[in-house]
């Protein structure tokens, strides 16, 4: 089905030029969407006008937008993006505008919103829901998740590293493109001492495989998860249940891997087998194992592999954080403070 785009006029020029200001009017040809697009009492406007520094008047369907010729610029391609996000059926939330408003000064920013004319959008089709990027390291990543054998990547919580990759695998796994999806974490406790826990095997490993547990349950139907754990093809197993193995026709994605060893990692990496994926997931700056990041196997595999052919590395930073914004201020002032 044909998609009608946001059609942009520039009703005026710069009014003066010492302060490069200017004024530009979108016109949308969808009105079924304005209410998503606005948000309830015009909350998604008064976002972009806080971040940008704009000011935003709404007419039917038209937006007048006011400010600096560079400010208007970005917020006229934000809602466009918006608008063509909505058209596209995915969901509009604030995170989603932030994800935009991140995206906008890059050069790539409208093929990825709407695919161009010569390459297909970028995103993962589960069977719950559609994955777009959110940010342009999520760019890379959705590419080299599409591509590589082997991809690690780095960066801090709130990036979509863990969850991204298990979108891509449940992809995989329900095109039949591999066998079994293995979702592995070393159990190591976050500066705390959990002592003994109660119950079976899989009791005691569970809390620390919940954050894997989330984002399988957020890209399938949970009678699917449970009928598919159920006859092995899917498998929640902490790093040392890999011991031994040989993991073909298999997507597999170990998180936290800032706290294995080297020893770990370098038997992580050789249960690769034939039809094939790993993703490693970590963050550097995040170690919990005794001997802290000079014993973190993460670090020492990118060291040693990054540049080897078939094996992608992507960082993300704490711009690339696409939970609540506060959230990428703390970890920008825990990285300055440790820096």
């Amino acid at each position: 089905m044909a998609r009608k785009a946001a059609r942009a006029h520039t009703v005026a020029h710069l009014r003066s030029e010492p302060q490069k200001r200017a004024r530009t009017e979108l016109e949308f040809d969808e009105p079924t969407v304005l209410g998503a697009l606005f948000g309830q009492f015009d909350a998604n406007l008064v976002q972009l006008e806080n971040r940008l520094g704009v000011f935003i008047a709404a007419r039917g369907n038209r937006i007048q937008i006011e400010g600096a010729s560079d400010d208007v610029a970005r917020a006229r391609e934000v809602l466009k993006g918006m608008h063509q996000r909505l058209l596209a059926g995915h969901e509009l939330d604030s995170g989603a505008i932030e994800s935009l408003i991140a995206m906008s000064s890059e050069p790539t920013l409208e093929g990825i919103i709407s695919g161009g004319q010569d390459a297909p959008p970028i995103m993962i089709r589960t069977r719950k829901k559609t994955i777009v990027p959110r940010s342009a390291a999520q760019i890379e990543y959705m590419q080299a998740l599409a591509s590589r054998d082997v991809i690690f990547a780095l960066g801090p919580a709130g990036t979509g590293k863990t969850y991204v990759a298990v979108a891509q695998a449940v992809s995989q796994l329900m095109s039949g493109s591999v066998q079994r999806l293995i979702l592995s974490r070393p159990a190591v406790e976050a500066g705390e001492r959990l002592g003994f826990l109660p119950g079976d095997m899989k009791e005691k490993v569970d809390p620390y495989l919940r954050p894997l547990y989330d984002a399988l349950y957020d890209c399938m139907p949970p009678e699917q998860v449970e009928r598919r754990m159920a006859s092995g093809e899917i498998e929640v197993a902490p790093i040392a249940f890999m011991r031994g193995r040989t993991l073909a026709d298999a997507f597999v994605i170990l998180d936290e891997a800032q706290n294995t060893t080297p020893a770990q990692m370098k038997m992580f990496l050789t249960r690769f087998g034939q039809n094939s994926r790993m993703v490693i997931c970590g963050d550097p700056k995040q170690v919990d194992i005794p001997g802290g990041p000079q014993m973190s196997g993460l670090a020492d595999a990118v060291t040693r592999l990054e540049g080897v052919e078939g094996i992608a590395v992507t960082r993300f930073t704490s711009a690339d954080v696409v939970r609540h914004p506060i959230v990428g201020r703390i970890v920008e002032a825990y990285e300055g403070k440790d820096s």
